[in-house]
């Protein structure tokens, strides 16, 4: 017969983990890096696509898309290079009268 502390045998306190490695449900999530180079080469390849269009080359919901994502993406290089990103995909986008 099981014991009040015991569930089929086992101790109720080895349903927790103690391992730190074990992500933990209500804590923030394990940080996500980010290699500048890549981000660099997506961004700048989505900029020369804007810039060699004559007109949009989005359709709507893309538009809404990277309205909303180069500017995050941006922001995982340094501050200066992000501005100046910012500044140049707004910039197309205001020529392309997004």
């Amino acid at each position: 017969m099981a014991h009040a502390d015991h569930a089929d045998g086992l101790e109720l306190g080895h349903y927790h983990s103690t391992d730190p490695a074990q992500l933990d449900l209500f804590g923030a999530p394990p940080m996500q890096s980010y290699d500048a180079g890549e981000v660099r080469t997506e961004l700048t390849a989505i900029l020369a696509r804007a810039r060699a269009a004559p007109r949009q080359p989005w359709p709507a919901s893309e538009v809404a898309h990277w309205r909303t994502v180069f500017p995050q993406m941006a922001g995982r290089l340094p501050a200066e290079e992000a501005r100046e990103l910012r500044r140049a995909f707004a910039a197309e986008l205001a020529r392309l009268q997004v």
